[in-house]
């Protein structure tokens, strides 16, 4: 019987997601047959593992050290096969300034922006309004503002002393539209879901809070949008390289002809993992439940990603 360490939880901002996730992918690995220790992480990470001598780590962690390739070369270093992506391809695809100049090249549309100091950005519209605020390496929408075109100054949240998320931030024009999602499992594409949210805009809260946002799948969008979306997501995760399973965000201007409206804003390569979570969603729709998708993962597990 294979010996399955779930990692989860860790000191990022999506702590509590990832330990969600981790619960969710550690009840569906017993059920598929696998013995499971649940291990949240922490700095003695290290000294854990070597004690419990897993045959094969499930990363269920979010943001860092899960998703931004420090975990991926510890677990290469301990010789301990992983699920996801490797050592490269997490630290490009967290670092929202380096992935898009990866994407970009790849032939994937991004959209126009910069990256600028927190302080800069606070004191006055560093491009005209409206426009999106991130932070460089955080998901789950941490730490984002979307400045409208009747705001009269940037965020002050900014100036904050107790902000956490560094002091570069990029600052993207605002896609008008749809959220498209779509799900790459492997080396094939699944399909594509609207996020609706019921709330102003799709932030952390919207993703998990009970009722936060509609999943519209398969996405009412043409034909040639949807499978565009599919299309791109998967030339999304070769571009930079990613392993077992990912999910690459869109918008979708549907004012603009044809393909043209569609932008891929990033690619997780950590995506969430709860049953009612985006990925279990889509594997669902292409006949693949949520116990198969978590051994698919286990199974998927090696060195050297």
């Amino acid at each position: 019987m294979k010996h399955v360490a779930v990692l989860m939880g860790g000191w990022s901002a999506e702590r509590e997601v990832s330990l969600n996730s981790g619960r969710a992918c550690a009840i569906a690995a017993e059920k598929a047959g696998y013995r499971v220790t649940r291990v949240d992480v922490d700095r003695d990470i290290a000294a854990k593992l070597r004690e419990i001598k897993p045959d094969v780590a499930l990363n269920v962690l979010h943001g860092r050290p899960g998703e931004d390739g420090t975990l991926q070369g510890m677990l290469e270093i301990l010789g301990i096969p992983y699920s996801h992506s490797g050592v490269m391809a997490s630290a490009v695809a967290m670092q929202k300034d380096v992935a898009k100049v990866v994407l970009k090249a790849a032939g994937v549309p991004m959209p126009e922006g910069m990256v600028v100091s927190r302080f800069e950005v606070a004191k006055a519209h560093v491009m005209p309004p409206p426009y999106v605020i991130k932070p460089i390496a955080e998901g789950s929408s941490v730490g984002v503002f979307i400045v409208q075109k009747d705001h009269a100054h940037p965020p002050q949240e900014l100036n904050r002393p107790d902000w956490t998320f560094g002091d570069r931030v990029l600052v993207e024009k605002y896609i008008p539209g749809k959220e498209l999602t779509c799900a790459v499992m492997g080396a094939a594409p699944l399909g594509v879901i609207e996020i609706v949210p019921t709330v102003k805009f799709y932030d952390y809260e919207a993703k998990y809070a009970p009722g936060g946002s509609k999943h519209l799948l398969p996405a009412p969008v043409l034909p040639v949008v949807y499978q565009e979306a599919r299309t791109l997501a998967l030339a999304a995760h070769r571009a930079l390289g990613c392993r077992g399973v990912t999910r690459a965000d869109f918008r979708y201007d549907d004012s603009l002809e044809g393909t043209r409206g569609l932008v891929c804003l990033e690619v997780n390569t950590q995506p969430g993992m709860t049953e009612t979570s985006l990925v279990p969603e889509l594997a669902a729709h292409a006949g693949i439940g949520f116990e198969e998708l978590v051994r698919w993962m286990i199974e998927d597990a090696s060195l050297n990603r």
